[in-house]
């Protein structure tokens, strides 16, 4: 089965959004379909949280789907600690933790939005990809029906 990890853009684009043509909530739609299983660091869902409670966020939804979407990632997500080292590859601290969470995890994917991550394309055989690229690679990797 593969292995995401997703960022925090992503997540909550996905929690915030909640329009089933979203490339993000189909990313979070996948996951809890089981399609594949979610890695997450604590800092990855601690940054989740730090989001979804900014006044911009706070103001459009409601403090028990917050709850609720933060739950979901604490209890159904595998929790992975990030071992690896990765400094000075991303241009932001935080991003070196993120792609340091999908080594750590042995993610096949880093899911993101971020344009800088994107353009790395891989880094230590994670493939990183855009929630559009990521699905469209889900869908590729799905078993056809069976012949008769």
């Amino acid at each position: 089965m593969t292995t995401a990890v997703v960022d925090a853009n992503v997540l909550v684009s996905g929690f915030v959004r909640r329009n089933p043509a979203s490339a993000a909530v189909r990313v979070i739609d996948a996951w809890r379909a089981g399609l594949f299983t979610l890695a997450l660091s604590d800092d990855i869902i601690a940054e989740v949280e730090r989001t979804l409670r900014e006044p911009y966020f706070s103001l459009r939804l409601a403090p028990k789907r917050i709850a609720d979407d933060l739950a979901l990632l604490r209890s159904e997500a595998i929790r992975t600690t990030a071992t690896a080292q990765v400094h000075g590859v991303a241009t932001h601290p935080e991003d070196d933790l993120v792609l340091a969470t999908a080594v750590s995890a042995r993610a096949d994917y880093l899911v993101t939005g971020d344009t800088k991550l994107l353009a790395l394309g891989t880094y230590q055989d994670v493939r990183i990809a855009g929630p559009r690229a990521f699905l469209d690679a889900l869908e590729r990797e799905q078993p056809g029906p069976a012949a008769d």
